[in-house]
């Protein structure tokens, strides 16, 4: 009979904690990649270990001695930036309203935000690396997306999207470095993630907290405008929770807001919740809790967005499915130029054009069936979204 010399006795404390390591794998646990935390500085990333009481699992200590490693270097080079730029971003004279594009999570808001992002003659936008080295971008962008562009993967782990340094990305990545309070936060550390969700919309968050977030997405906003002079559009899932306060920073800002059908968008998130964000924890997930989540976090975002929609005034809101996107961009882009009164269509066509020439070859997650005890819940919770967008339960 042969013996295995690692075996353990099951009854041990340590053949206990192996046990439930086999019993609950930990996907992509060995990875350092995909994680948005390695554009923090050491001062902030020694305050979010401060304020989480320092609660990161041990099975994750290495990407936390790896974010430590970077916040040295990126405190460095943050301070070099601040020298150097700080008074040019100071006296940025004028800021003009970003065009918001808005949607929950998994609902087309990246390819309605890169069909956008091809207008480059009149916007700019966050690109990945600014939006992952908010304190640095303006001194590191063209070195280090030269030297370490080769490291990212083509495609996004979650839908087989284009990623490079360059795409078009969520400011909220960003933000969250900046200022410490974000609901990404509670997805890096989930057991934190109720503590974390109250900034989704910053109704029920300190003021303290809310205007640290302005603060911060005023400063990122300067920054961009300070590299590119021209109007941005800002694209996170977040924002479509927070119209009120970023009506209150920019108060001619245009929304436009994509929807799509609520059991697509459930279960897209699965798929979500099982690929990309296994990179970002460092505190061992309770996997039982995702669909509860997911559930409860879109009930919050369209409450916050139901409230803040008919706040904006007239001509600077616009609306459609991710259909209506899919089985005709430009048509969907025309009218969005249209309807928000924006100049510069016929010019932007061309590249509108070629960018979905450039997606001929792209598949789409197919998804399993959704559960049946699932859908119910779905289509009770969400019931909101199934009258108001008229999609079928």
């Amino acid at each position: 009979m042969s013996v295995n010399p690692w075996s353990l006795p099951e009854n041990g404390l340590l053949g206990k904690v192996i046990n439930m390591i086999e019993k609950s794998p930990l996907k992509h646990r060995w990875s350092i990649g995909h994680n948005h935390m390695g554009g923090i500085t050491a001062g902030k990333w020694w305050q979010l270990l401060r304020d989480v009481n320092f609660d990161v699992d041990a099975c994750y200590a290495h990407r936390v001695a790896f974010i430590s490693l970077l916040s040295l270097n990126n405190s460095l080079w943050a301070a070099f930036e601040k020298m150097r730029y700080q008074k040019q971003i100071d006296a940025v004279e004028q800021v003009e309203a970003p065009l918001f594009v808005l949607g929950h999570w998994r609902s087309g808001t990246t390819h309605l935000h890169n069909l956008l992002c091809q207008d480059v003659d009149q916007y700019a936008y966050p690109n990945t690396y600014q939006a992952v080295n908010p304190y640095t971008f303006l001194t590191t962008e063209n070195m280090n997306t030269r030297l370490f562009g080769w490291l990212l993967p083509k495609t996004r782990p979650m839908d087989n999207m284009a990623m490079s340094f360059s795409e078009p990305q969520e400011d909220e990545l960003g933000l969250s470095m900046v200022c410490l309070r974000s609901l990404y936060l509670g997805i890096t550390f989930p057991r934190l993630e109720k503590r974390y969700a109250k900034y989704l919309t910053f109704e029920d968050a300190e003021p303290e907290a809310r205007e640290r977030f302005k603060q911060a997405l005023e400063w990122f906003v300067r920054k961009l405008t300070l590299k590119y002079n021209k109007p941005i559009i800002i694209k996170s899932p977040s924002h479509t929770a927070r119209i009120k306060l970023l009506l209150e920073l920019y108060p001619d800002a245009r929304f436009v807001h994509i929807h799509r059908n609520p059991y697509e968008v459930f279960l897209s998130s699965q798929k979500y919740h099982d690929t990309a964000v296994w990179y970002t924890y460092l505190q061992r997930p309770d996997r039982s809790l995702v669909d509860d989540e997911i559930l409860r976090r879109y009930v919050k975002l369209f409450d916050g967005f139901f409230a803040g929609r008919d706040l904006i005034p007239a001509g600077q809101f616009h609306e459609m499915s991710f259909s209506e996107l899919e089985n005709n961009p430009l048509q969907a882009m025309h009218n969005t130029y249209e309807a928000l009164n924006m100049p510069g269509y016929s010019q932007a066509e061309p590249r509108i054009k070629n960018y979905i020439a450039s997606l001929k070859s792209y598949k789409k997650n197919e998804h399993p069936q959704l559960a049946e005890h699932l859908r119910q819940r779905v289509a009770e919770q969400w019931s909101r979204s199934f009258d108001t967008w008229g999609y079928a339960r």
